[in-house]
């Protein structure tokens, strides 16, 4: 089935050269160019990874602080207890809570970004993983929501903490930003997410690690970026 596109899109994607790989100065202000939504769009990095994601240790999963935030104010809630629970408060968490969380969850309340816990709430969780695992809402060691530090997880959640992980295709897809962003802002974040994407290419892997790059916000073209200016 094609997908049938808009007159701003088609104009908008006529300023783009589909064979062309942009380098991130030249690809981050094109983008601005070709983005026609009429309200503050989000700026998303994807990567084509040339991973075998069937197999454990060529799954990517992890968590970034973006440099210059990713332009949108997250809810977070932390399940912890006792003097844990009052770092979390004082740190800035929306809501805290232990039974009481899980409780509410369980009764269908799922309106937050992030989720938190310190490890021995885990038992707990667990009891709502059905609800969180498929909205990417489950803490997890590997990005930094299950830990005793939770006056660090909620100041990274709060201050533009970006999570990632591999599709089953091999894709990774980022948040890197807001269209409003600077260029230099925008391109920083970029550089701080690849170089973390980068780094964690799989020893498995042969040839190729990325296949593309490409960049786009909501609603516009893909601009296809070259790694080697990443």
């Amino acid at each position: 089935m094609t997908t049938k596109h808009g007159k701003k899109y088609l104009e908008a994607a006529a300023k783009v050269e589909a064979e062309k790989a942009y380098n991130l100065t030249e690809g981050v202000s094109l983008l601005k160019e070709v983005s026609y939504a009429n309200f503050d769009a989000s700026v998303e990095l994807t990567f084509k990874l040339n991973v075998d994601t069937r197999q454990a240790d060529q799954q990517l999963r992890g968590a970034v602080v973006l440099p210059n935030g990713s332009g949108k104010d997250k809810k977070v809630v932390v399940f912890a207890q006792g003097d844990k629970a009052k770092e979390a408060e004082a740190a800035g968490a929306d809501f805290v809570g232990a039974a009481d969380l899980v409780q509410k969850i369980q009764d269908g309340w799922l309106d937050f970004d992030v989720a938190i816990a310190t490890p021995d709430m885990m038992a707990q969780v667990g009891r709502v993983g059905r609800a969180l695992g498929p909205k990417g809402l489950m803490p997890n060691p590997k990005t930094g929501t299950v830990t005793m530090d939770v006056k660090k997880a909620v100041s990274d959640a709060k201050g533009g903490q970006v999570t990632y992980r591999t599709d089953r295709d091999g894709n990774v897809a980022v948040t890197v930003g807001r269209v409003s962003f600077d260029d230099a802002k925008l391109a920083e974040n970029i550089k701080a997410i690849a170089a973390v994407i980068l780094k964690a290419r799989p020893a498995a892997v042969k040839g190729t690690y990325v296949s593309n790059v490409a960049l786009a916000s909501t609603m516009s073209p893909a601009v296809t970026l070259d790694v080697t200016s990443l």
